[in-house]
Formats: C-alpha cells, structure tokens, sequence
C-alpha cells in the first residue's frame, strides 16, 4: 500500500519547479538584495534539508551528493557546520542551474527509497512532514523574491501568478473575549504544526473588534495624503527613524498611481488590500486610522470562529515573536528551525495568495523583522470594544 508521504512528497517538490518554469537560468542566478535569496538558492536549500536531515540518517550507506553543497546551502543551521554568507548567495554560480536540477532529482530518488522503508515510523514521518511544509515555505519566499528582483528588471517584470483581489464594504463585528486557548490542537489543525505553535496554553482577551476585511489601497492612500509619511506622532521611534531614513512616501511597490506585482507594473487598484506594508507603516495607519492592530490571540480566536477571510495577504498582528509559555523547540540542529529568531521581530497571521493550498491554519506564526516590506504583507485593524 502506497503511503500518504509518497504521494505527498513528489507533489510538493514538483509545485516547487513548476513556479520556476516562467525564469530564466539568469533570472533562478539574481540576488536583489541581501534579505531575498535567488530561485537557484531556495530550490538547492531545500534540497539540502532533505538530504542533510533526512538521508543523512536514515539513508544505509549515505554519500553526499556534493560535500559542498553542506556549506553552500546550509542557511542557518549552527549545529550542522559552517555557512555561505547569506547576503553573497547571488555569486554561487556553480553549481549551475541545471546542476541543481539534478541534484534534486538525485535526492527525490532516494528519498522515495527512504520513504518506502521507514513510511510507518513517527520520528522519519515528523522530519519528512517538517521538510515538506519547510519547502512550501520557500515556494512563497521564492515569489516574495522574484517580485522584488523582477521589478528592476526593465522589459522583464511580468511574472503572471498575482490574482485579482477585492474588498468589500468594512463591518467591524465583535467578540466578547474572556479566557480562550491558543495555539495548535490536532483535533482542530491536523497533524503538522511547526513546534512555535506550541504549547496550547490559555489566554485573556477583553472585548475587541476585528475588521470584517483588509484595509485596502484607498485606505491607504487617504492615509498617505494626509501626511502620513510627514507626521512623526503617528510613529514608533524606530519607525519614524526608519522613514526618515531612506526618505519613504508610500509602501515598497507603489509607483505613482501604478504598482509593481508579479503581473508587472498595473494601475493599482483602489479595493484591492494594501499590500508590503512594514510593521512600522502597518502599526502608524492603525493609529492614523484610529484603530490598532490586533494581538495574535485575538486574531487566532477569531479566525477559529470562522467569521472572517484571511487568505490574501499575511496581517501584521502588535505580538512580537516571543515562546508560548512552556515552548520547548525540536531536539538536535532542526530545533534551530524557529526558536532562535524569537527576538526582535512581529508575528503576522493569516496567509496569502502566494501560501501553497493547505498549508495555511489558524495557529500559524510567521514572522519578521519590522521593517520588512517585500513579503505580502497587509493589515486587519483592531479596536476595543466600545
């Protein structure tokens, strides 16, 4: 009998090469800048995961594919060994691209040998299920990715994967709070969840309101042409610094009243939600807006109610990435996977168009540093309850 792995891990390795089919082998080589990676890059590290957490150790009589490829796509792992400087990725150009293309195909061949023999064992399937999300991961970062590097790419910056988005009219329904559960259950989420999901603990949440939708282009450009970029009382010290110091006026992709998306340059739609937005521009409109973020628990009980849409774009929460009381991450190098970054960054929630199907659920984190503007991230406003 066929396991569910089998089927599954040709599946999510073969989404993954098909986002690359529109690039160019010059275009899989480019590094916009140091916090993206290029498409060679991501389809090479995941790779490596595989081989290096999986083969590694179960494999009989394992031999490396290339015992350079440890170093070269090795992303942050301390305990396996020494890593390739991440801002340098754009000057690996061997292996080529074709070569990686080959690695992958060696290492999907023997994994579909491992996964025969060791299928039915609960720590082998825990580190496949981890390696196949940990992939889907990187099939949004690729986008994230290309969109930023195929924007300076002059009659090149159609990419075709960006759908039509649209917002209705704005309610704000409530939720009267009081001691709720956070966090991954399995009979609520399924099998897989990343251990910073962990544990489900309780929560206080006094009365809130969520908006019923994103806040959309329009709303944001009121925002810009009151000043909003002008006024530092609508910042956070760090933030207003962060404007002032690369002279911002308007999200990451705006152009006139064009925007950059993986369609190309588009006139921008005014329903649309407004998207790349920082955690430092998501928190000023929130307050211009005369709202606030939500707490990641308050986003994560009301999805749970099923009263809202999240599936656009990743929403800014006000919770910075911090352990759930009681986290303890993964035994061994895969603990570094989340538990190190619990530090100077925000968790968003939700997901976007660009999160493989299936991948997203209500107890998901995700997270980055608050100045990160190239991933598609937007915002749901919060007020308290009046």
């Amino acid at each position: 009998m066929t396991s569910d792995l089998a089927l599954r891990y040709p599946r999510v390795r073969a989404a993954t090469m098909a986002l690359t089919a529109p690039l160019s082998a010059e275009e899989a080589q480019v590094q916009s800048m140091p916090d993206a990676s290029p498409v060679k890059w991501h389809l090479a590290h995941v790779t490596w995961f595989f081989e290096t957490f999986v083969l590694e150790r179960f494999e009989p009589a394992f031999k490396a594919f290339d015992p350079g490829f440890r170093v070269l796509f090795n992303s942050y792992y301390q305990g396996v060994g020494e890593r390739f400087a991440r801002a340098q990725r754009g000057l690996i150009t061997r292996p080529t691209l074709d070569e990686v293309k080959r690695y992958r195909a060696e290492v999907d061949e023997r994994m579909a040998g491992v996964i025969a023999r060791h299928a039915q064992e609960p720590e082998f399937r825990a580190l496949v299920l981890l390696g196949l999300n940990h992939e889907q991961q990187h099939q949004e970062l690729l986008l994230t990715d290309i969109l930023h590097a195929l924007r300076a790419t002059p009659g090149r910056t159609a990419y075709a994967l960006e759908p039509a988005t649209a917002n209705g009219a704005m309610d704000w329904p409530g939720f009267e709070g009081g001691l709720v559960e956070q966090g991954f259950e399995p009979t609520l989420d399924g099998e897989f969840c990343f251990d910073n999901e962990t544990p489900r603990h309780r929560v206080w949440l006094e009365p809130f309101q969520l908006a019923s939708r994103l806040s959309s282009n329009a709303d944001y450009q009121a925002f810009v042409e009151d000043r909003g970029y002008a006024r530092p009382e609508l910042w956070l010290s760090l933030g207003w610094d962060w404007v002032q110091a690369a002279g911002r006026s308007a999200p990451l992709y705006w152009l006139g009243t064009q925007q950059h998306t993986l369609n190309g340059l588009v006139e921008r739609d005014p329903q649309a939600p407004v998207s790349h937005l920082s955690y430092f521009e998501a928190e000023a409109f929130a307050r211009w807006s005369g709202a606030r973020l939500p707490t990641e628990a308050e986003w994560e009980h009301a999805a749970r109610s099923g009263s809202m849409v999240s599936r656009q774009l990743w929403q800014w929460t006000s919770s910075s990435y911090a352990p759930y009381p009681g986290y303890q991450p993964l035994p061994g190098a895969v603990g570094e996977y989340n538990g190190k970054f619990m530090c100077m960054q925000y968790v968003l929630r939700g997901g976007s168009f660009a999160t493989p199907a299936g991948h997203e659920r209500a107890p998901y984190r995700n997270f980055f540093p608050p100045d990160a503007q190239w991933q598609f991230s937007g915002v749901r406003l919060a007020r308290d309850m009046r």
